[in-house]
């Protein structure tokens, strides 16, 4: 199982870290072997510390999304979770998003960008002009000269809009089991 050709190979391995001082054995147990403790020791693996991100509560119109008013905490996300990019988080209100996983009360991990790829499930200020008031997330997609913002839930009807502002890439989201 180890490709070692014979038993005595074994017990020549076993005879060099017993004289090394790195293994005992037990002369009334010939099956029973310890570790000394006395060897080289490898740090346990750690995961990277875990970094506070801002979990934005409302969006203020036209505000700042990161200003201190709008930042309801800082809550520690695991790594695993910020592979994608992440620089804020968001409540999620609805269930404009059920489909893709995405239930109310859960919380989103964005990644803080300008633009969207087709397909991207966004934040994002839609309205009829530049002064779009209105945040919601939806998936991104181009559509004849305007953007079309897509409900994960076919109960949901898309948003069609000429003005969008993207405020960046849902990458991650998570949710607290009451």
């Amino acid at each position: 199982a180890v490709g070692l050709a014979s038993p005595s190979t074994v017990h020549a391995h076993l005879a060099n870290l017993e004289r090394a001082g790195l293994l005992k054995r037990d002369p009334t147990k010939p099956r029973a072997l310890e570790l000394s403790g006395r060897g080289p020791r490898q740090p346990a693996k750690r995961e990277a510390p875990q970094r506070g991100l801002p979990l934005v509560g409302e969006i203020a119109a036209g505000g700042p999304l990161l200003a201190e008013d709008n930042v309801e905490d800082y809550l520690a996300v695991p790594p695993m979770l910020q592979r994608g990019g992440a620089d804020f988080l968001l409540r999620v209100k609805g269930e404009s998003m059920i489909d893709a996983g995405i239930l109310d009360g859960d919380i989103v991990v964005v990644k803080k960008q300008q633009t969207a790829e087709d397909g991207d499930i966004v934040v994002a200020l839609a309205g009829e002009d530049e002064t779009a008031e209105e945040a919601t997330v939806k998936r991104f997609v181009r559509e004849d000269g305007r953007v079309r913002l897509q409900p994960e839930n076919s109960a949901m009807e898309p948003i069609y809009t000429p003005h969008v502002q993207v405020l960046g890439k849902v990458t991650g989201v998570f949710r607290a089991i009451s």
